[in-house]
């Protein structure tokens, strides 16, 4: 079996331009008897939204938690701006430039925005905490974000609304130099006009040049912001491909059978990003 490995001779070839930030081959993890992931592949670039979809148990929390950091792969290669990588802990994620925004949102309510941004990675001065610098940084980043509804950065997470507090996460991850955005069911629990903004978010996250991965059964959601789809079923990647080609009777059928023979009808495609 195949680990993860070091050796530049085992990269895949490919032009410069076509170098996606993380590409990953052939990626299996298991958890006793059960094969959560059996030989995934998937490209990665960057200033694309790709969704992951798959029906419950498709293998889509493990996969993410392995580019995390969470889980170690059992077998399988990671390449990351066409270097060979390995990724044992969330920490090496981080330092690469991999974020992940999991559905709990890990915020604390008891705390600000600021507070939350910087929450173990707080700004020193010689007489305490730089609470100016962290303030101004948190302001800024979510106004380069165009993250308007929020009214002030001293403003406790508890009383945002489910929309604001996924736009604070994801600002949060923005804030350490992300390259790759991970969200899990942003828009889980939203209201329309919440997952209108979050969607946006993630919109111009991508349009700022960083890979985002969303994963969501929400599949009007997909459409709307989504540039590729990756498809998991019984832990095996069995589609990845643009939006356009697609439409959501051609994902179901991926999601429940592996295969499709459909065509995407013109309307679902000029939907699609």
């Amino acid at each position: 079996m195949q680990t993860m490995t070091d050796h530049d001779d085992v990269a895949p070839r490919a032009a410069a331009g076509d170098v996606p930030l993380l590409r990953l081959r052939g990626v299996s993890k298991h958890f006793g008897p059960v094969e959560a992931l059996t030989g995934v592949d998937l490209d990665i670039p960057a200033g694309m939204v790709t969704a992951l979809v798959g029906d419950n148990g498709a293998g889509k929390s493990s996969f993410i938690k392995c580019i995390s950091g969470i889980y170690v792969p059992d077998s399988g290669e990671m390449w990351w701006e066409g270097s060979p990588v390995h990724v044992r802990t969330p920490s090496e994620a981080a330092t690469l430039g991999i974020q992940t925004v999991y559905q709990d949102l890990a915020l604390c309510d008891n705390l600000d925005i600021v507070q939350n941004m910087f929450l173990g990675r707080e700004r020193l001065r010689r007489t305490g905490l730089d609470e100016v610098s962290m303030e101004n940084a948190a302001r800024e980043t979510l106004t380069s974000l165009a993250v308007t509804t929020v009214r002030s950065v001293r403003q406790q997470v508890a009383s945002l609304s489910g929309g604001q507090r996924q736009s604070v996460a994801i600002a949060k991850a923005v804030l350490w130099n992300s390259k790759l955005v991970i969200m899990d069911e942003p828009t889980a629990a939203l209201g329309v006009a919440q997952t209108t903004m979050v969607l946006d978010l993630v919109r111009r996250l991508a349009d700022r040049g960083h890979a985002v991965m969303i994963v969501s059964h929400n599949l009007n959601d997909v459409f709307q912001v989504a540039d590729r789809i990756a498809v998991l079923r019984h832990g095996r990647m069995v589609d990845v491909r643009p939006v356009a080609q697609s439409d959501r009777q051609i994902v179901v059928d991926l999601m429940t059978s592996g295969s499709s023979t459909r065509t995407a009808g013109p309307r679902e495609s000029e939907a699609g990003r």
